[in-house]
């Protein structure tokens, strides 16, 4: 039998959330890259004695605090997610212990075993949003497989989420009776696709 991928994928509202990015080399870029071409109002805050000049040039027009420096216990402060980017073992594991303390979320990039989550490819079509993840075995996969869904689904599936949108609208009648009619619904419209 296949090995089953246990993880449980979450939509989170990241504009809601405080996020803290320790580290400012390319990792911490990409990471930023990736959280703000999906949550582009997401609060960020990076900590880092230096910063690349690729890191300094994203986001020199983002919303992004930084602060200059190494990373000390108090920037845990009012943190609700954080992530580890550091060529440093030592201090990826003295963030990721002290974030377990304080029961908040920390990701240490590419150390699946000292993550509470991982960051996997999202497939962006309008509202249409899909997350993929390989449970941090092959990120390669995760992204060609969003640049597979990404050419596939239509730009107009959007037209398609406001239509549904407006006539689940129009149903009278509880919550169940309105499942049950958005599903017979959605079942014609792909038969229909499919023929």
């Amino acid at each position: 039998m296949p090995e089953l991928n246990p993880l449980y994928p979450i939509f989170l509202k990241a504009h809601q959330l405080e996020f803290l990015i320790v580290g400012g080399g390319y990792v911490a870029l990409e990471k930023m890259e990736f959280l703000l071409k999906s949550s582009p109002k997401a609060k960020i805050t990076l900590v880092a004695p230096f910063l690349r000049e690729e890191t300094k040039a994203f986001i020199k027009d983002k919303p992004v605090c930084v602060i200059k420096r190494r990373f000390r216990l108090w920037d845990l402060r009012k943190k609700n997610i954080v992530i580890a980017t550091t060529d440093s073992p030592a201090v990826n594991q003295k963030v990721r212990l002290a974030c377990n303390k304080r029961r908040i979320l920390v990701n240490v990039a590419d150390t699946p075993d000292l993550c509470d989550f991982y960051m996997g490819g999202i497939v962006t079509k309008g509202n249409l949003k899909i997350g993929i993840s390989t449970n941090g075995k092959s990120p390669t996969i995760a992204k060609r497989m969003r640049q597979f869904l990404e050419g596939f689904l239509p730009d107009e599936i959007d037209d398609l989420l406001n239509t549904l949108r407006d006539y689940r609208q129009t149903l009278k009648g509880d919550f169940e009776s309105k499942v049950i009619e958005m599903n017979e619904r959605t079942k014609l419209l792909l038969e229909e696709k499919n023929d």
